[in-house]
């Protein structure tokens, strides 16, 4: 019972400091600004995060427990259908201070001793390993533009989360789900745009 109570305690400490990055950024989302969120002190919070750091990683993680723990999965390689992947974009539509958080981190996590950077990392490799896995499942080992799915998987990762950025600062003149589905025809060999005569 006291587990339970603690996991959902520490689930909500995670959602709060979801919206308090959402709005200040990592740099401005303090420890006080979170514990106060939650109706604790910093000392309290101290007991389920030791550190910021922590805090930070704990919210990465769970992210990617939502995005992957569904149905989008085949198999134990960890590889995604690729017809489903559309179904992540348009789910990311939906959530865009989840999206904006992820990328606000994601940007500031490029320099050195940010305490993302480590996270960051190993999730691309895992990332871009999986996508290839779906890529293989897909086409086997040559795309039908020539590419393997390892050289693919790399611009598929980028036309992801280059989109959510795009998206993110306009998103009117932006369609994150049309404009992977058109990229996603790119790699079928094809293209939704007009034919040449």
């Amino acid at each position: 019972m006291a587990r339970a109570r603690s996991e959902e305690r520490r689930a909500e400490i995670l959602r709060a400091t979801l919206e308090v990055i959402a709005e200040r950024g990592y740099r401005g989302a303090t420890l006080g600004a979170v514990a106060e969120r939650v109706g604790l002190t910093q000392q309290g919070l101290l007991h389920y995060f030791p550190t910021k750091e922590a805090l930070l990683v704990a919210v990465l993680e769970d992210r990617d427990r939502w995005d992957t723990g569904g149905g989008g999965r085949s198999g134990e390689d960890g590889a995604w259908r690729l017809e489903l992947l559309g179904s992540l974009v348009e789910y990311n539509a939906m959530r865009p201070g989840i999206v904006q958080t992820f990328s606000a981190l994601l940007g500031e996590s490029v320099t050195e001793e940010h305490p993302a950077r480590e996270f960051f990392t190993r999730r691309y490799t895992q990332v871009r390993a999986g996508m290839a896995a779906t890529l293989r499942a897909e086409y086997g080992a040559t795309l039908p533009g020539g590419l393997t799915p390892e050289q693919a998987a790399v611009l598929l990762v980028a036309v992801l989360d280059g989109l959510q950025y795009q998206w993110l600062l306009d998103p009117e003149a932006v369609d994150m789900p049309e404009a992977f589905e058109d990229f996603l025809g790119l790699l079928r060999g094809g293209g939704s745009g007009p034919q040449a005569p």
